[in-house]
């Protein structure tokens, strides 16, 4: 018959107990965090060929490191969901981060930072055209991928696009305006979840 008196106390093995689950509990969590694969939400509101860089960037680079991610269009930015998105526009006008250079001629006349004042961007017939020409231009010589290639490169790497079906509701939109790519067409109460559930959300 086994001797019960040698037992601890309720109170010791309570400390056992727990000095042993500190020992183990952060290796535990910390196996469990390197198990995990990272994610991220990005919300694009903005339909303009230079907002259009940030989230295909952020998004395909994020899916090449293996994570996933999750692209949420609304309101403008509903726009870059669109089957032909070859025709997106700059528009300089009130934007003062952005001063124009010059795509061509000598490297001291690509240097030069062409700060146009508002007043002449928005009397001059055809600026915003011209702007846009030398921002595709500036984008072909620097090598980048033009916005119709890096958003296939997030599809092929398994990036979920979302469309925001309030916004496509508002501006009389249909879905067969979009890439057939987009699955899902849902409101804020079904992507906030996500986005809280994310390890990085952005906002662009």
């Amino acid at each position: 018959m086994s001797d019960l008196s040698a037992l601890p106390d309720t109170a010791t093995l309570d400390r056992l107990i727990a000095e042993r689950l500190d020992a183990l509990l952060p290796k535990k969590l910390e196996e469990l965090r390197a198990a995990k694969t990272p994610s991220m939400t990005i919300i694009a509101t903005k339909g303009t060929l230079d907002w259009a860089y940030p989230p295909f960037i952020l998004a395909s680079t994020a899916a090449a490191l293996g994570w996933n991610v999750t692209i949420f269009f609304t309101f403008y930015g509903l726009n870059l969901l669109k089957k032909d998105i070859s025709d997106l526009k700059i528009s300089p006008l009130g934007n003062p981060g952005m001063p124009m250079k010059m795509p061509f001629g000598p490297e001291w006349f690509k240097h030069i930072n062409w700060n146009i004042p508002n007043a002449v961007q928005s009397i001059v017939p055809g600026f915003e055209t011209m702007a846009t020409s030398l921002m595709r231009q500036t984008i072909s010589n620097k090598g980048v991928a033009d916005i119709t290639e890096l958003r296939s490169l997030c599809l092929e790497a398994g990036v979920n696009m979302i469309g925001c079906q309030m916004t496509v509701d508002l501006f009389g939109f249909t879905h067969d305006d979009f890439i057939s790519e987009v699955k899902e067409y849902c409101g804020a109460a079904t992507f906030l979840p996500m986005a809280r559930d994310a390890d990085v959300s952005l906002f662009i």
